[in-house]
C-alpha cells in the first residue's frame, strides 16, 4: 500500500464521521475556475462537504463580482446550518485559491518561492465582509515562482499559483508530500508544483490545458467529435497516436487532425478524446521539461482521464508516478487550511507575549 492510500485509510474517515465532544469547528472553503466547494472541518477531519457549479469564470463571464459573494454567503449559511445540526458551531472561515485574485473577495498578493507553512502562515490576512457572513474570515494567499522583480523576458520563469500552496502545506504535514517531489494538479489549469529539499514550494509551472479542453468540447467545431463533460477512459492506442503526431505536427495542427480523424476516418469520440489527450499531455511534457519543475517521484491529482493518461506517457519516460484519490487530496486542502491558521494564531500570540 502507498504512502498516500495508506494515509487515506487512516486519516479519512469523514464519509462516517459524527460530531465529537469538542463543539467548535472551522469552514473551509475553495472557490476554483467552475467550482465552490465548503467544507465542514473539526479537529482537521471534514465532517460534511457542500459545492455549487459557480466559480470565478461565472463572475469574468458576467462581469459580475456579485456572483462570488452571493454564492460564498449562501454556502456558507447552508454550512453553519449542517454544522448546527451535528452539534458544532462555526467560529472561522478559512479560505485559499481564486477567492484571493482580482475577481474574488479580496486580493491577497502573492508571496514568493520558495514558500513553506512558516511563510505562508505568516502573510495569511484576516478579511471581513457582512455581506458575506458575520464570522472572521482568514485568507491564504498563493505563491509566486521566479524573479522578484520579473522583466518581459522573464516571462518563461515566472508562474503563479493560488489554492495549491494549501494542498502541499496539507500534504506535507501528513507525510505524503516529501522533500524533492512534484505534485502535478489536473484541474482547469494544470500545474506541476516542485518541492524542495525543505519541503517548500520551490517553483511551479502552469497550463490552461483543462479549460482549453473544456472550450474545444464546446466552443469549436470539435464539439461533435469528442465527449461531452469530462473524459473518463483512456484508450492507449490513441494516447499515443496523439502524442507523435503532436510531436511532429504541432498542437494547432493536431487539433484540427482530429476533426479529420472524425469526419474522414470515422473515428470515434472515445478514441479522438485519448488522441487529444495525447498532444496535449505531450505538448505540456516537453514545456514542464523545459522548465526542470517535474523532480523526483511525481503526485498526480484529479479526476477522469487525464490522470492516467499523464501517468501512462510518464512511464513511458522513465518516470514514477502515483496517483491520489480525491479525497485525500480534500483532506490535504483541509488539513493545510487548519495547520496555517494554527501556525498563524500561534505567531500571533508569540508576538502578544513579547510586547
Amino acid at each position: 500500500m502507498s504512502y498516500a492510500e495508506t494515509w487515506h485509510a487512516q486519516r479519512c474517515p469523514w464519509r462516517h464521521m459524527t460530531a465529537t465532544s469538542e463543539t467548535t469547528a472551522s469552514i473551509c472553503v475553495d472557490m476554483g475556475t467552475t467550482n465552490t466547494r465548503v467544507w465542514i472541518v473539526q479537529n482537521q477531519n471534514i465532517v460534511d462537504r457542500i459545492g455549487e457549479q459557480v466559480g470565478l469564470r461565472d463572475a469574468a463571464r458576467e462581469r459580475n463580482t456579485s456572483i462570488v459573494r452571493d454564492t460564498l454567503a449562501r454556502l456558507i449559511s447552508m454550512a453553519r446550518s449542517r454544522a448546527a445540526e451535528l452539534g458544532l458551531r462555526a467560529d472561522c472561515i478559512l479560505a485559499a485559491g481564486m477567492l484571493t485574485s482580482p475577481l474574488g473577495l479580496c486580493e491577497v498578493p502573492h508571496i514568493p518561492a520558495p514558500a513553506g507553512e512558516e511563510e505562508l502562515a505568516t502573510s495569511l490576512y484576516e478579511f471581513s465582509d457582512p455581506k458575506v457572513t458575520d464570522l472572521p474570515i482568514y485568507l491564504v494567499p498563493g505563491v509566486r515562482s521566479g524573479p522578484h522583480s520579473p522583466a518581459l523576458e522573464d516571462l518563461e520563469n515566472t508562474d503563479l499559483i493560488r489554492g495549491e500552496e494549501t494542498i502541499v502545506v496539507g500534504l506535507v504535514h501528513a507525510g505524503i508530500l516529501r522533500p524533492n517531489t512534484t505534485l502535478l494538479n489536473l484541474g482547469s489549469h494544470w500545474k506541476a508544483i516542485a518541492i524542495d529539499e525543505n519541503c517548500r514550494i520551490a517553483s511551479s509551472f502552469t497550463t490552461l490545458s483543462g479549460e482549453f479542453i473544456h472550450a474545444l468540447q464546446t466552443q469549436t467545431v470539435l464539439a461533435s467529435a469528442l465527449p461531452q463533460g469530462r473524459f473518463e477512459a483512456v484508450d492507449p492506442v490513441w494516447l499515443d497516436k496523439g502524442r507523435h503526431f503532436e510531436s511532429r505536427n504541432g498542437t494547432g495542427r493536431t487539433m484540427f487532425g482530429v476533426r479529420l480523424l472524425e469526419q474522414i476516418f470515422h473515428i470515434g469520440p472515445a478514441a479522438l478524446s485519448s488522441f487529444l489527450l495525447g498532444a496535449i499531455v505531450e505538448s505540456d511534457l516537453k514545456s514542464i521539461d523545459r522548465a526542470k519543475v517535474l523532480n523526483g517521484p511525481i503526485l498526480i491529482t484529479g479526476e477522469g482521464a487525464a490522470p492516467e493518461a499523464w501517468q501512462r506517457i510518464l512511464e513511458s519516460t522513465g518516470r514514477k508516478s502515483e496517483y491520489l484519490p480525491v479525497e485525500t487530496v480534500e483532506q490535504g486542502f483541509a488539513r493545510g487550511l487548519v495547520r496555517l491558521f494554527h501556525l498563524f494564531q500561534d505567531q500571533r500570540t508569540y508576538k502578544g507575549d513579547c510586547s
